[in-house]
């Protein structure tokens, strides 16, 4: 049995991840309050970790201090889904996930937590560059360099159970493994229900959809 840390948004994804690593040994959920707009993610979280009675940590930090972002600057609006623009869409947070793994891999090293899981997906997503196997891989080369851990022999594993996985398969997935998959939340505009529009809700919807079962989110 292994000790992890588990980044956990409140998410399907992440949720999901929680609820594999939970299989394998004790669990810490590590949640990020980053000034996202849809804070209830924030909520959602707290409430998943509590059902697998996790430890939950919260980290603050202050991501609309930088901006570039509809996630953490107000002043720009959250596209809805197909809506014309980059590549890389405005929802995209600069160096999320970097900053993210960076301090769950803080945190796994003085757990003493032999993995890190996050729940990054290549295939049904919204093209952001943190969230591909190669800055995984690139990642994990790097902390292996500069935590005591690896300069010691015994590097901090990730996992990314998900990251080759469509939609679909993450929701059979998280039936078959029991995730309460009818805490997450997806939303990026933070409203009292989400807004169906925008591209997570797409995302999520096409995976119920395409694993033909109903979002337990939405009773």
């Amino acid at each position: 049995m292994t000790a992890s840390v588990v980044v956990l948004s409140g998410g399907l994804d992440s949720t999901v991840c929680l609820a594999l690593a939970t299989q394998n040994g004790t669990v810490t959920a590590l949640t990020f309050d980053y000034g996202q707009r849809h804070r209830v993610e924030l909520e959602r979280a707290e409430a998943i970790a509590r059902s697998y009675n996790a430890e939950h940590l919260l980290v603050t930090l202050d991501a609309s201090a930088w901006g570039g972002s509809a996630l953490t600057d107000p002043s720009i609006d959250v596209p809805n889904f197909g809506d014309p623009g980059d590549e890389i869409p405005v929802t995209y947070v600069p160096a999320r996930n970097l900053i993210f793994l960076s301090i769950a891999m803080g945190v796994a090293e003085a757990r003493r937590a032999g993995e890190v899981w996050i729940g990054v997906n290549a295939l049904d997503y919204s093209g952001y560059p943190d969230c591909r196997p190669e800055f995984i891989a690139s990642f994990a080369a790097t902390a292996a360099l500069a935590l005591k851990r690896g300069v010691q022999g015994d590097p901090i594993a990730i996992r990314t159970p998900l990251v080759d996985k469509t939609k679909a398969d993450i929701v059979r997935l998280g039936l078959e493994v029991g995730a309460p998959l009818h805490l997450t939340w997806s939303c990026y505009r933070g409203q009292a229900r989400p807004c169906g529009e925008c591209d997570a809700c797409h995302l999520r919807a096409k995976g119920f959809a395409e694993a033909g079962v109903a979002d337990p989110a939405l009773r």
